[in-house]
């Protein structure tokens, strides 16, 4: 018998995102046939008991890892987090109300503009700056001006592209938060009862790419549920809580593979001890970032995302140099994003210890060979 040797490189992209091995091993052992069932995930019914007690169990796993409290649903939707950014105010937004949206990122930019699509939005604070800086932070609590009796407050609790994170929860009163959680869902503790609403799509924490986890409170869902007569079925959120993530075909494989992470999370100790690791994986990538200059970190430090790391070389063509070396050496995706270029260190839930060892030490002789 032949035997094939898996070389896997480490794996910085910022999504779709590298997968916990334990899990990817599983998915191959379990993908011809589910144990005790004679068929693959891919092709058992959604509404097989079989497929319920996947559902019903990632639902379990993640309620207890967030310790989400019983008057929130966990829903698990299709059209990734681009589609909430209309959901949330086609559910949310009523003629004559205003939503106030915190401004941090790209992706908080777009949420702003498909929200103006539906009703009156308000831009409770930015940190964009002005010329090709972009966004280096995110507000401090005195920079929010919120609107009085605001429909919801919107924020993206970490921006991917420009490597900024809220360090807390911001404080918005006694209004509804809502969160683009994308892409820290899950990476450390986190306090729902402090949210209305929150929403992830899977691929860079919880799982394969293909299904959006959405956390939401029960007030929520009566306002959502007050517009069955009139939103459309598929993009309202009291209808897919109504029937358990099942009025209408799910993503069955990407829910079965966010089941097997939250356990992997769980076994890991649970959002504390996953936490700690991602805080130490981050400090030991950013130690080198600041050790001698020669590379510049681009985020304000008291804004630095744990999940994505990004800075700068000198010039664009040392940092094209960078990228072809480092992919050469087995450290792929580590390109910085179009809109902002510059170099991008992923380091989410499932991205191993010894990948940030492996780029320090190439960093350290890139900077040798170049400096």
């Amino acid at each position: 018998m032949t035997t094939t040797v898996v070389n896997r490189i480490f794996n910085f992209s910022a999504g779709p995102a590298v997968l916990p091995l334990p899990v990817l091993e599983q998915m191959q052992r379990e993908l011809i046939a589910l144990p005790g069932v004679g068929m693959s995930v891919l092709e058992i019914s959604h509404r097989s008991g079989t497929f319920e007690s996947i559902l019903a169990e990632a639902e379990a796993d993640i309620r207890a890892l967030a310790e989400v409290p019983s008057n929130y649903h966990i829903v698990f939707l299709q059209g990734g987090a681009s589609t909430q950014f209309s959901m949330v105010p086609m559910n949310l937004l009523d003629p004559g109300t205003t939503a106030d949206y915190v401004d941090t990122g790209s992706w908080s930019d777009k949420a702003i503009k498909e929200a103006k699509k539906i009703g009156s939005v308000r831009v409770a604070a930015s940190t964009k700056q002005a010329g090709t800086v972009g966004y280096v932070r995110v507000p401090a609590a005195s920079e929010l001006s919120l609107t009085p009796g605001a429909a919801y407050v919107h924020v993206t609790s970490n921006n991917t592209i420009e490597g900024t994170q809220f360090q807390s929860t911001p404080d918005v009163g006694d209004a509804p938060l809502i969160s683009d959680s994308s892409s820290d869902i899950l990476s450390r503790p986190i306090d729902v009862s402090r949210h209305a609403l929150i929403y992830a799509g899977a691929q860079k924490n919880l799982g394969p790419a293909g299904v959006t986890l959405v956390i939401v409170r029960d007030d929520v869902l009566e306002r959502s549920r007050a517009k069955k007569a009139t939103l459309p079925s598929m993009l309202n959120y009291a209808i897919h809580a109504d029937n358990r993530s099942l009025y209408n075909t799910p993503p069955t494989f990407a829910v079965y593979g966010v089941g097997l992470v939250a356990k992997w999370l769980r076994a890991q100790g649970g959002l504390a001890a996953v936490g700690k690791a991602n805080e130490q994986k981050a400090t030991r990538l950013y130690g080198e970032v600041d050790r001698s200059g020669f590379y510049r970190g681009t985020a304000d430090k008291d804004s630095r995302s744990l999940m994505n790391i990004t800075f700068r070389l000198a010039t664009e063509e040392l940092e094209k140099l960078f990228v072809k070396e480092a992919t050469a050496a087995g450290l792929d995706g580590l390109k910085g994003h179009r809109s902002v270029g510059g170099i991008r260190a992923s380091l989410y839930n499932a991205f191993p210890a010894a990948g940030v060892d492996a780029l320090v030490t190439f960093m350290r002789d890139f900077e040798r060979r170049q400096g």
